[in-house]
């Protein structure tokens, strides 16, 4: 398995949601501008929930730029215990240890792109591959891990 190549797809797919999220936010803020200056002072609570959605958007704009700038940090390197940048296959299925993201197809397999901070990626650290991890009540075994 290519790490390389799936970081590369992490980071499209994080980009892509930045630029359509700076589209909304743009798209959202023109409507607002033309709220003031077509309606006049008794919709001030259409622009209060204008600029709500606004702030909603930059908050989950921020959140994508955070996780695509914390992608430098990740080792591509083969990994002899589970961490960030891990590719890891359990009987369960392929999980790359990134930001969380969800699912991204690479060779035609499913991998759950997963952050050190969500339940699995914090069971999975620090594992090697053979060893039994539980979560939820399901156990998994480490198949592979690079």
């Amino acid at each position: 398995m290519n790490k390389s190549e799936i970081l590369k797809i992490v980071q499209e797919k994080l980009s892509e949601k930045i630029a359509t999220l700076e589209r909304m936010i743009a798209e959202t803020r023109a409507s607002n501008n033309e709220t003031k200056s077509s309606m006049g002072d008794k919709y001030e609570t259409t622009r209060e929930m204008v600029q709500q959605e606004i702030n909603n958007l930059q908050i989950q704009l921020n959140e994508n730029v955070r996780a695509k700038n914390s992608l430098t940090f990740v080792n591509t390197n083969l990994h002899q215990t589970i961490g960030l940048g891990s590719l890891v296959q359990t009987d369960k299925g392929f999980f790359y240890i990134a930001v969380s993201l969800g699912e991204i197809i690479f060779n035609e397999k499913k991998i759950f792109v997963i952050s050190t901070e969500s339940p699995l990626g914090k069971v999975l650290f620090n594992k090697n591959k053979g060893d039994e991890i539980s979560l939820n009540n399901t156990k998994q075994i480490i198949k592979n891990l690079w």
